[in-house]
């Protein structure tokens, strides 16, 4: 949003100072009901200006929607976000991935959510956010190339109940993809109890937990890092050792 208002300020320059007043007082006056915004204002005042072109208008919203292609996923409710687009995104991407039945596991009680062979997957997603400011997740959200500090909570693990982990991470501009066996989750440092207070396994290991991924220790990830095309190749990979 901030690279847009640029542009617009920078359009705005040419204007005469009364034309710059009742840009100004129009744009203060506007109250913003969804579809219509106060940004939708100034572009429309901009254009009836002849400051601004239409064609000018085309590349400036291409770029803004390159920017923040997956900004309406910072939207979604957390359980529709999570469960429903996250898994729906996955099966997308790996036509091979079935939802787990009682007569494809006569155990299988919910405890992982995708089959990839007879691979047990669970998936977990989560949005980048900046870490202060901003009311909603979608006024937080953040942008790759961004420096500011963020976070992003991969809640609810439970690896003994899977074979592999898919962590999908979603930025305003890009998605990251991660593939994880549940040792590698169990035995991260980084791992930590889900609830205070609640009780380890037997040998001591966090029975669910999870992980906080932040600017410091978001390159100790880079070794899971998958390509939208690599992910089966990698769980089956893990699979393997796994069985």
């Amino acid at each position: 949003m901030k690279i847009l208002k640029k542009k617009l300020l920078k359009f705005a320059e040419s204007l005469t100072p009364e034309e710059q007043r009742f840009l100004n007082n129009s744009s203060d006056t506007y109250n913003d009901v969804f579809p219509f915004n106060k940004i939708e204002s100034i572009i429309i005042r901009l254009i009836s200006l002849n400051v601004l072109s239409y064609d000018e208008y085309q590349e400036m919203r291409e770029n803004y929607v390159q920017r923040n292609k997956y900004l309406p996923l910072f939207e979604l409710a957390p359980r529709t976000f999570g469960e429903t687009w996250g898994q729906n995104h996955l099966k997308e991407l790996v036509p091979d991935f079935t939802v787990p039945k009682k007569d494809k596991d006569p155990t299988y009680d919910g405890e992982y959510d995708l089959l990839l062979d007879d691979i047990h997957v669970e998936v977990k997603a989560s949005r980048v956010v900046h870490k202060k400011g901003g009311e909603t997740l979608a006024e937080k959200a953040l942008s790759s190339d961004s420096d500011k500090n963020f976070d992003m909570n991969f809640q609810q693990l439970k690896p003994g109940c899977c074979d592999v982990f898919v962590w999908v991470a979603v930025w305003r501009n890009k998605i990251d993809y991660w593939v994880l066996s549940s040792k590698d989750v169990q035995d991260s440092d980084l791992l930590s109890n889900q609830h205070r207070g609640a009780s380890q396994s037997q040998d001591g290991k966090v029975v669910e937990g999870q992980i906080h991924i932040n600017k410091g220790n978001y390159k100790e990830f880079e070794k899971y890092r998958v390509q939208e095309d690599e992910i089966a190749q990698r769980i089956r990979e893990i699979g393997k050792r796994a069985k």
